[in-house]
């Protein structure tokens, strides 16, 4: 069998560990977990175009050097720098946990007074005995969970206890500065039973600089708990954003996930969902912009484990230039989960001739009382629409932008939190228009 030769890349990966080693946090479990991750890493190598999953998403062409890990608290940052980052989702009243190059910065977070949540620091909480960091072999997925289980320096670990219906979001912002890294982070959240969340994670830089970023959320949804998870990447042009969920969600429980990209060289985020308890329902729904170069990629798996559990998932793309948007979406029904019903949409409207969708809906049904349906469409916008709009009044450019803002919309409405949902519209309307799209 031949042997596939590193690139200078996955090279880098592996020897740039030595270095950082002994500055990473954790005790000794943890270290012995961290050397685990690098040799599975090693083993494997970046993950490439014969892999199925990232078949249309060559992490081992895209990546062609690897920057330094980010380790240690980073320079003077400022408040108004984190807010102008977080556009309009820094008007949005929520409980704010702030991370730059991968280091928590208590004086830029508030502090935890709300009963019902307790936040801790990822990086404080491997220090103490009997916490470590899971590393789940994840079939095709396994060599980026693995360098984020390696690398990884902090995030959040929150608990919401039992019945607690918190009355603010909690917004995670992780920033990266202007100097190029290899920022990773992971978040551990855990909501229990009867409670209610809205968990809101942004991923910016204060300027556009080169950059890597690998993330990692897990989320545990207990019983009868209602949990709104939201995620926005707006990392720079250069940068390169690799991005993981993993939702476990109890029975009876509602799960609803919202996705928003824009302005980021290479996006990949990755979704596993699987429902532990029956009864439960999920929605993942997102919109993605990429104009120019950019590549964004939504790749997700739903396993329905257990039976009567609903799976609703609608992305919206929005692909202008040479942009390129790949949708991969996986539905599985186990032989015992009768009852499973899932549907699924991804949609992406085309500005150019020269963009690029890729789409790749699946259904795995081993039982046989299911319903469960998926669909894929991509189009140009409607001339016909247009010349109605103009035929009234509109100019081109304002009916093109009213076009494409109700496309989106049917995607931004499915979040039910208002405020959260008023500012992704903003949000993304407003990077529309930066871009002219």
């Amino acid at each position: 069998m031949a042997t596939i030769e590193k690139t200078r890349a996955e090279e880098a990966l592996a020897a740039n560990f030595a270095g950082v080693a002994d500055k990473l946090p954790g005790g000794r479990a943890v270290a012995e977990a961290r050397s685990s991750a690098i040799g599975t890493f090693g083993a494997l190598g970046l993950p490439h175009r014969r892999i199925e999953e990232w078949k249309y998403s060559d992490l081992r062409n895209v990546l062609k050097d690897a920057l330094p890990p980010a380790v240690g608290s980073a320079g003077a940052v400022s408040e108004a720098a984190i807010d102008t980052s977080l556009r309009q989702l820094a008007r949005l009243d929520a409980i704010r946990i702030v991370f730059v190059d991968g280091v928590h910065r208590p004086e830029l977070s508030e502090a935890i007074e709300t009963r019902g949540i307790e936040v801790t620091p990822l990086a404080q909480a491997l220090g103490k005995p009997g916490v470590g960091l899971m590393h789940d072999d994840l079939p095709g997925h396994a060599a980026v969970v693995a360098l984020n289980t390696a690398y990884v320096t902090d995030g959040a670990v929150i608990k919401v206890s039992q019945g607690a219906k918190l009355a603010r979001p909690v917004l995670l912002v992780f920033a990266r500065t202007a100097a190029g890294s290899l920022v990773t982070t992971r978040n551990v959240i855990s909501v229990a039973a009867d409670a209610e969340a809205t968990l809101i994670e942004a991923h910016v830089a204060l300027a556009s600089p080169k950059g890597q970023d690998n993330a990692l959320t897990e989320i545990t949804v207990g019983e009868g708990a209602r949990v709104t998870h939201a995620k926005v990447v707006l990392s720079g042009a250069e940068a390169q954003h690799l991005g993981t969920w993993l939702v476990k969600v109890g029975q009876s429980a509602s799960y609803r996930g919202f996705q928003a990209t824009a302005e980021t060289g290479f996006t990949r985020n990755t979704s596993f969902l699987t429902y532990t308890g029956e009864d439960a329902k999920a929605d993942i729904s997102g919109v993605f912009l990429a104009r120019g170069n950019e590549h964004v990629d939504t790749t997700l798996v739903i396993d329905h484990a257990v039976p009567a559990c609903e799976s609703r998932e609608l992305f919206k793309g929005v692909l202008d230039g040479r942009g390129r948007g790949v949708f991969q979406g996986k539905v599985i029904v186990r032989p015992d989960a009768q009852k499973s019903d899932g549907k699924q949409m991804a949609q992406a409207l085309m500005l150019s001739e020269e963009a690029e969708f890729d789409s790749k809906p699946e259904l795995e049904i081993f039982a046989d009382d299911v319903v469960c349906g998926h669909g894929s469409t991509c189009a140009e916008l409607d001339e016909d629409l247009l010349f109605y709009m103009r035929a009234r009044g509109i100019d081109r450019e304002t009916a093109r932008a009213l076009l494409i803002e109700s496309f989106i919309a049917e995607a931004t409405e499915k979040v039910e939190h208002e405020g959260l949902r008023e500012a992704l519209q903003a949000l993304v309307i407003g990077s529309l228009q930066r871009g002219k799209v």
